[in-house]
């Protein structure tokens, strides 16, 4: 027995098609050998646009606000840990 919550978008009588479904496989297995292991992991946290209209300007400020995890060096490879 399957359940589903009311947000599922499975729910509805067009559910996906199995070529949609190997798509989408396909897709995370690409997207997993192009990214860079080594590479740091940014995640958004937040988001914010402020906008003033001056006639004929528009002024746009967004902020994008970021959560960037690095991976500690490992001990032994020559490096030295970042002192609090």
């Amino acid at each position: 027995m399957i359940l589903r919550s009311i947000d599922d978008p499975m729910t509805d009588s067009d559910s996906k098609s199995i070529m949609r479904s190997l798509g989408e496989f396909v897709g995370h297995v690409v997207k997993g050998i192009k990214t860079d292991p080594t590479a740091p992991q940014v995640k958004e946290v937040g988001r914010s646009v402020e906008t003033e209209d001056r006639g004929d300007v528009v002024l746009r400020r967004t902020t994008i606000e970021e959560v960037e995890l690095r991976k500690p060096p490992q001990p032994g490879n020559g490096e030295t840990p970042p002192s609090p």
